[in-house]
């Protein structure tokens, strides 16, 4: 009953879970460390400049995540008006969190090269090898996974914060001002299959071209790998 309601294996949960906790945490703690270092230390105060999980993770966000491929964090309260340049500065601030997913996932695939090229990928049993594919391949996949949809410019996500601070100011206020029916309105082109099919579909399928983008690069610096034998083994 319960793997009917995810989109991964049943036995992959654990693995689903830890990268999750990664990829989370590392999003928001990238918001919250940007905003510090720029200064604003709001989120200082309330803890939020830290690594650890529990301060970030949002429970009904991340069931979400298991269950229908998106959800989300706990936000990170940001005051641009202590930035020296508070445009500029939020649009960082805004972007370092997608980016720094796309970070994870790219280290993420040098590591698997590494351990692949270092023959430790191969050197334990064929349930070592298994499980580490599967970590990384989640790892990987997850990390692409919020970093393309944050980049989605609708409310409440990255995306639609970075192109707020390039309208004209009275644009940018009324469209604050209206914020709160952000979540409404995403949740609505979430699950409304027409509307979802013209605005977060055509974003999500940049993420296999990531993916093949970072095997590249991962291919420039290591011996490539065969990744036939790699799905055959994760999706078997």
């Amino acid at each position: 009953m319960l793997e009917k309601l995810l989109w991964f294996p049943l036995e992959d949960f654990p693995f689903v879970v830890i990268v999750i906790a990664i990829a989370f945490t590392v999003h928001e703690f990238a918001h919250a460390y940007s905003a510090y270092k720029f200064g604003d230390d709001t989120a200082y105060k309330l803890g939020r400049v830290t690594l650890n999980p529990r301060v970030h993770l949002d429970v009904l966000g991340t069931i979400l995540l298991f269950i229908a491929g998106f959800g989300w964090a706990k936000p990170v309260p940001v005051r641009a008006s202590r930035f020296k340049n508070p445009r500029a500065m939020s649009m960082i601030v805004s972007a370092a969190g997608p980016l720094s997913n796309l970070l994870v996932a790219t280290i993420g695939m040098l590591l698997l090269y590494l351990l692949n090229e270092k023959g430790l990928l191969h050197a334990g049993s064929i349930g070592v090898y298994s499980a580490l594919v599967h970590f990384f391949y989640y790892l990987i996949f997850i990390n692409l996974l919020l970093f393309i949809f944050n980049l989605i410019p609708l409310p409440p996500l990255d995306g639609f914060r970075i192109i707020l601070e390039l309208f004209p100011l009275k644009i940018r206020y009324k469209l604050e001002q209206n914020m709160q029916w952000g979540m409404f309105i995403f949740l609505l082109i979430v699950f409304i299959p027409p509307l979802r099919e013209v605005t977060i579909v055509p974003f999500m399928s940049l993420i296999g071209d990531t993916f093949i983008a970072l095997i590249g690069l991962a291919e420039l610096v290591f011996t490539p790998m065969d990744w036939s034998s790699i799905l055959i083994d994760f999706y078997k």
